[in-house]
């Protein structure tokens, strides 16, 4: 075990974590709402430091990133555990998963930062994302990993829920260089009911991640019957565009998983939809994800030419030179490495 930031210590060894937005009042030998955040004797411990239960090297997209760096490689870890409780969710095996019930077999083999960077270095990817689970409850090993990557020269990603604290963002702002965030529903009752959190903070973490000057992107799993309302749709897209409408939003096919089983799949018009909302709210880039051959290509905002042409997770055309359109040399948001 680790002993975990962003923190304080109260009275009779009980313990305020405020790393995420639950922020757990922990008694003694009692675990955070994550399961991965420990009181031992009155300081708090992460038991998820080193504990790699996934890494793979994926393509970018798939975390889902169109405007970084396209085309690259990005070695990708996850440790157990997560802050939210989301009925549908598709890593369920490991993110919800917690120490607190032991994990047996999950994340024994141990990887130290140093060695993530290595691995990343050795098999010729651009960046490290933290990523399948919630990167935030693992936030001191994401850090030290990010802070030896910047040196290495590689680029650091959080694909996250977005319910960090401002206080652990400011902490990892100087290493993350971009971040998708799930944006999962407009409505209070939706995330206290199916994710076990809160609206606000997620929309707050947004506005802070890009005043920060973090590449931000969002994603927005559809669920049939839960949050696929014109009203909820242009909720989401009119809020993305008043913060910025360069920031791309990616409306994701659902398929039934883990507790939401009884559920169908997101019909294509829904996701079509969504797309046409989205563009309806002056959003300049809206991708339809987990629909094979559609919605996923860049197209340029003022000429409407293919930017990017894309077909599953690989790029068939490349349009853009030094962060312009080849064709009409409109700037694009994004970093593109030419």
């Amino acid at each position: 075990m680790k002993e975990a930031l962003l923190y304080e210590k109260l009275g009779q060894n009980n313990i305020h974590c405020y790393l995420c937005n639950h922020y757990c009042r922990i008694a003694e030998q009692k675990f955070g709402f994550c399961g991965v955040r420990q009181n031992v004797s009155g300081v708090l411990y992460t038991h998820a430091y080193g504990h790699v239960v996934a890494a793979h090297i994926d393509p970018i997209e798939k975390k889902t990133l169109y405007h970084f760096l396209p085309g690259s490689a990005s070695f990708s870890i996850a440790t157990i555990g997560c802050n939210f409780h989301c009925g549908f969710c598709q890593n369920w095996e490991i993110s919800q998963s917690s120490f607190r019930e032991g994990a047996v077999g999950l994340g024994d083999e141990e990887f130290s930062p140093q060695e993530i960077v290595e691995e990343a270095l050795k098999n010729k990817c651009d960046s490290i994302s933290y990523t399948y689970t919630e990167p935030t409850v693992f936030f001191e090993y994401a850090l030290d990993t990010a802070k030896l990557a910047k040196e290495a020269g590689l680029y650091n990603v959080f694909v996250t829920n977005g319910y960090m604290t401002k206080e652990a963002q400011e902490t990892i702002k100087p290493y993350l260089d971009a971040a998708n965030v799930d944006l999962k529903s407009f409505r209070e009752d939706f995330y206290r009911k199916v994710c076990a959190g809160s609206l606000a903070p997620v929309l707050n973490s947004i506005r802070l991640m890009k005043e920060m000057g973090i590449w931000v992107e969002v994603t927005t799993l559809v669920v049939p019957g839960e949050n696929d309302s014109e009203e909820e749709l242009e909720a989401i897209a009119g809020f993305i565009a008043s913060v910025d409408k360069n920031i791309p939003w990616h409306v994701s096919g659902f398929h039934p998983d883990y507790k939401f089983t009884g559920y169908q799949p997101t019909p294509e018009a829904t996701l079509r939809k969504a797309v046409d909302i989205g563009k309806e709210s002056g959003l300049n880039f809206v991708y339809a994800g987990n629909v094979r051959g559609r919605g996923n290509d860049t197209l340029c905002p003022i000429c409407k030419k293919v930017l990017i042409k894309r077909k599953d997770f690989s790029i068939l055309e490349y349009n853009i030179k030094e962060g312009k359109c080849a064709f009409c040399a409109a700037g694009i948001p994004g970093l593109f490495d030419e």
